[in-house]
């Protein structure tokens, strides 16, 4: 069983005060993909750089303390790649680490902010994300797609769906383009394999959001439909703290 852990840190340094290198060395994961990292490896521990024994491969943003990937793996990926595109890689939105015919990306998707301020840039994003995965396995290659999509698919994604309707990561452009997303050949494994409500990954801060799960959907592990036979199971971490958002895993048998 090859297993893949996604998770949005909101801040690498900070969760490594969080226990976040004992909680890397006991996941056991062959992979794992960390969103928000909000640092350069640089400004990083080497016990931060070398958790559990993993290597470590980051992509970070050109502004300081923002937005930042990065990809944990027992073994040394074939190669790495980042989008080719300087509207994101100058965010580090992206790392995608291939592994013989299997890609596993990790990706921090824009938030279209308070009033769509960045809704723009987010669906040139979500674009560009779509055609970076339909070229990877337009080459014969399947893909995990691991990471914080900033977006609630459907109603049952998040606590409150009818009051959130103008709200960034409820957009109906948004949530277009996951209907994009998902008809063109790609499958959110978690609704695969659950149908339940009130699964979420990300609770706010305030109101005590998350003793409550008044929460949000927006992480998750999509593959290319032509592999999904191959996958076990896609589950949620809700256990997992540490972060506003918690861990996603998905088991691949292949």
């Amino acid at each position: 069983m090859f297993s893949v852990i996604s998770w949005n840190v909101n801040g690498i340094r900070a969760v490594e005060k969080k226990g976040f290198i004992d909680w890397v060395s006991e996941c056991n994961a062959d992979v794992v993909c960390i969103q928000e990292t909000k640092a350069n490896p640089g400004q990083l521990s080497p016990s931060l750089l070398n958790a559990g024994g993993y290597k470590s491969y980051f992509a970070s943003a050109k502004k300081p303390g923002y937005s930042g990937v990065a990809i944990y793996s027992k073994t040394e990926p074939d190669s790495l790649q980042f989008m080719d595109d300087e509207r994101f890689d100058s965010e580090g939105r992206v790392l995608a680490a291939t592994f013989k015919d299997l890609v596993v990306i990790s990706a921090y998707f824009p938030n279209s902010q308070d009033a769509g301020k960045r809704l723009d840039y987010k669906l040139a994003f979500d674009e560009a994300i779509l055609e970076f995965c339909k070229k990877f396995v337009s080459e014969g290659k399947h893909i995990v797609l691991c990471g914080d999509y900033n977006v609630a698919h459907k109603p049952i994604d998040l606590a409150n769906p009818a009051t959130n309707e103008k709200n960034p990561g409820y957009l109906p452009e948004e949530r277009a383009w996951m209907d994009e997303f998902t008809s063109s050949g790609f499958v959110d494994t978690f609704r695969h394999f659950c149908s339940e409500p009130k699964q979420y990954t990300w609770w706010s801060y305030r109101f005590n959001a998350r003793e409550k799960n008044i929460g949000w959907r927006i992480d998750y592990t999509c593959v290319d439909q032509e592999f999904l036979p191959c996958v076990k199971s896609s589950t949620i971490l809700a256990d997992v703290t540490g972060s506003d958002h918690c861990p996603v895993k998905i088991e691949l048998e292949f």
